[in-house]
Protein backbone atom coordinates (compact mmCIF):
# COMPACT_ATOMS: atom_id res chain seq x y z
CA UNK A 1 0.00 0.00 0.00
CA UNK A 2 1.16 3.16 -0.72
CA UNK A 3 1.59 6.27 1.67
CA UNK A 4 -0.73 8.68 1.44
CA UNK A 5 0.30 12.18 2.51
CA UNK A 6 -2.57 14.22 2.22
CA UNK A 7 -4.81 14.29 5.21
CA UNK A 8 -8.35 14.88 6.06
CA UNK A 9 -8.91 18.74 6.19
CA UNK A 10 -6.52 20.05 3.24
CA UNK A 11 -7.44 22.11 0.53
CA UNK A 12 -6.59 20.17 -2.98
CA UNK A 13 -7.11 20.67 -6.31
CA UNK A 14 -8.33 18.09 -8.61
CA UNK A 15 -5.65 17.25 -11.70
CA UNK A 16 -7.59 14.66 -13.75
CA UNK A 17 -10.44 13.82 -15.12
CA UNK A 18 -13.98 15.38 -15.33
CA UNK A 19 -14.04 18.01 -12.71
CA UNK A 20 -10.01 18.74 -13.36
CA UNK A 21 -9.04 22.44 -11.74
CA UNK A 22 -12.16 21.88 -8.99
CA UNK A 23 -11.09 22.54 -5.77
CA UNK A 24 -12.04 21.67 -1.74
CA UNK A 25 -11.12 20.11 1.13
CA UNK A 26 -11.22 16.62 1.50
CA UNK A 27 -13.85 15.10 4.21
CA UNK A 28 -12.52 11.88 4.23
CA UNK A 29 -9.88 10.03 2.91
CA UNK A 30 -10.27 5.55 2.43
CA UNK A 31 -7.22 4.31 2.84
CA UNK A 32 -7.60 0.96 2.01
CA UNK A 33 -9.06 2.19 -1.01
CA UNK A 34 -6.85 4.98 -1.60
CA UNK A 35 -9.20 7.04 -2.31
CA UNK A 36 -10.78 10.80 -1.09
CA UNK A 37 -13.75 12.70 -1.03
CA UNK A 38 -13.22 16.55 -1.91
CA UNK A 39 -15.94 18.84 -0.47
CA UNK A 40 -18.40 20.02 -3.31
CA UNK A 41 -16.38 18.06 -5.87
CA UNK A 42 -17.26 14.89 -7.97
CA UNK A 43 -21.35 15.50 -7.40
CA UNK A 44 -23.54 12.29 -7.54
CA UNK A 45 -27.15 11.30 -7.43
CA UNK A 46 -28.37 8.85 -5.00
CA UNK A 47 -32.33 7.44 -5.31
CA UNK A 48 -33.16 7.19 -1.43
CA UNK A 49 -36.05 4.65 -0.99
CA UNK A 50 -38.42 6.01 1.32
CA UNK A 51 -37.90 5.44 5.10
CA UNK A 52 -39.17 6.43 9.15
CA UNK A 53 -36.60 8.86 8.81
CA UNK A 54 -37.15 9.72 5.44
CA UNK A 55 -40.59 9.49 4.54
CA UNK A 56 -40.55 11.31 1.18
CA UNK A 57 -37.92 8.98 -0.53
CA UNK A 58 -36.05 11.09 -3.38
CA UNK A 59 -33.25 11.73 -4.82
CA UNK A 60 -29.48 13.16 -2.61
CA UNK A 61 -26.91 14.95 -3.98
CA UNK A 62 -23.59 13.66 -2.20
CA UNK A 63 -19.82 13.66 -3.14
CA UNK A 64 -18.03 10.27 -5.08
CA UNK A 65 -15.19 9.39 -3.74
CA UNK A 66 -11.62 10.10 -5.92
CA UNK A 67 -8.39 8.31 -6.32
CA UNK A 68 -5.94 9.86 -4.51
CA UNK A 69 -3.48 10.39 -7.39
CA UNK A 70 -5.41 12.98 -8.74
CA UNK A 71 -5.14 15.17 -5.89
CA UNK A 72 -2.72 17.70 -5.27
CA UNK A 73 -2.66 20.44 -2.47
CA UNK A 74 -2.87 24.10 -2.97
CA UNK A 75 0.04 25.63 -1.32
CA UNK A 76 -0.73 29.03 0.42
CA UNK A 77 0.18 31.23 -2.91
CA UNK A 78 -2.22 29.22 -4.60
CA UNK A 79 -0.44 26.72 -6.72
CA UNK A 80 -0.25 23.14 -6.79
CA UNK A 81 2.64 21.35 -4.99
CA UNK A 82 3.76 17.67 -3.62
CA UNK A 83 3.90 17.09 0.07
CA UNK A 84 7.24 16.12 1.39
CA UNK A 85 8.33 15.41 5.27
CA UNK A 86 11.29 16.30 7.17
CA UNK A 87 12.49 16.68 10.78
CA UNK A 88 12.60 20.13 12.26
CA UNK A 89 14.31 19.61 15.89
CA UNK A 90 13.50 15.93 16.67
CA UNK A 91 9.42 16.72 15.16
CA UNK A 92 8.29 14.99 11.99
CA UNK A 93 6.53 18.01 9.88
CA UNK A 94 4.85 18.07 6.54
CA UNK A 95 6.10 20.67 4.20
CA UNK A 96 5.08 21.89 0.36
CA UNK A 97 7.73 20.86 -1.76
CA UNK A 98 7.27 24.06 -4.26
CA UNK A 99 7.23 26.86 -1.92
CA UNK A 100 9.46 24.69 0.88
CA UNK A 101 6.72 25.99 3.35
CA UNK A 102 5.23 24.14 6.65
CA UNK A 103 1.72 22.58 6.14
Amino acid sequence: MKKIKLKTGDVVRVLAGDHKGAEGKILKIAKDKTKAIVEGVNMAKKHNKPSAQNPQGGIIEKEAALHISNLSLISKDGSATRVGYRMEKDKKVRYAKKTNDLI
